[in-house]
């Protein structure tokens, strides 16, 4: 399993507009083949900061929704409101034992 974790950091006018945007993609994104989990996290102390946490079946799973028309268009609209550059990376979960 594959983690995503993604820092965005929004113009403090276009947070509604991005929550909207979020809420109407979320289901499309968590039905995309390989993708078993998504939550979108906000900031205690800077509401104008979110993180989406996601879990992907596999890298291959998470660059087949990086290269598609879905994420295409999500991600053009929301990198538009950004007011600072996103933080992104991926991870895997390891089990203490």
């Amino acid at each position: 399993m594959l983690i995503r974790i993604v820092k965005m950091t929004f113009y403090t006018e276009e947070v509604e507009n991005f929550l909207h945007l979020f809420n109407a993609v979320k289901d499309k994104i968590k039905g995309f083949e390989g993708c078993t989990h998504l939550e979108l996290w906000r900031d205690k102390n800077e509401p104008n900061s979110f993180v989406t946490y996601s879990h992907w079946e596999s890298e291959e799973a998470l660059n087949g929704y990086r290269n598609s028309p879905l994420f295409e268009g999500v991600w053009a609209e929301t990198k538009a409101k950004f007011s600072d550059k996103p933080i992104a990376f991926s991870a895997e979960q390891e089990v203490i034992v």
